[in-house]
């Protein structure tokens, strides 16, 4: 009976441990440099607008190059609109879930990540009511990491926003996100 439970206790340090590499989770933040693009609204140029990210990622390993990096992040972004005789600074805070693939170019340290992204406005600011912003922003993300060490990371993506930010002008989010973060 002893020797049975201590194969059936080995059994479960090795599983416990197979599936800790398979399943890791961890934290991210960084800052985003975001505008809108595209565009119909006639005498006004969009300026870059800089803000913060900041949540969860969980990364699941498929394969040995290849896993599966969901995300769960509080994200600013908007933009700076310039006029001829105004500028207006409009930030959206969103809740943001990227779902991203990620293939592994070295041994577990380069990877390139793709993906869509799924983002929800949670708030807005500044002096920008001509345009009621819409609620829900999709988009894909494409970006590069490197792990430092076994639990530090660096990241940078660009989003490109597929679907209009504001309900009358033809104006999508575009973003660069750059993160530090720490894999558990």
């Amino acid at each position: 009976m002893k020797k049975s439970m201590l194969v059936y206790a080995l059994f479960l340090i090795g599983f416990t441990n197979a599936n800790a590499q398979l399943l890791q989770f961890g934290l991210k933040g960084g800052v985003n440099f975001s505008n809108y693009s595209g565009g119909d609204l006639e005498g006004v140029d969009f300026n870059n607008v800089t803000n913060f990210h900041f949540g969860v990622v969980t990364e699941l390993k498929l394969l040995e190059n290849f896993a599966l990096q969901p995300e769960l992040l509080y994200s600013t972004q908007g933009s700076e609109l310039e006029s001829l005789d105004e500028q207006i600074k409009n930030e959206l805070g969103y809740l943001s879930i990227p779902v991203l693939v990620k293939f592994y170019l070295t041994s577990n340290k380069l990877s390139l990540e793709a993906g869509p992204q799924f983002s929800f406005l949670v708030k807005e600011s500044g002096d920008f009511d001509l345009y009621d912003s819409n609620t829900f922003d999709f988009g894909v993300a494409a970006g590069l990491s490197y792990k430092i060490t076994k639990g530090l990371f660096l990241s940078g993506r660009y989003v490109a926003g597929l679907t209009d930010v504001k309900k009358e002008a033809n104006v999508k989010n575009s973003l660069v996100q750059f993160s530090l973060g720490y894999m558990f």
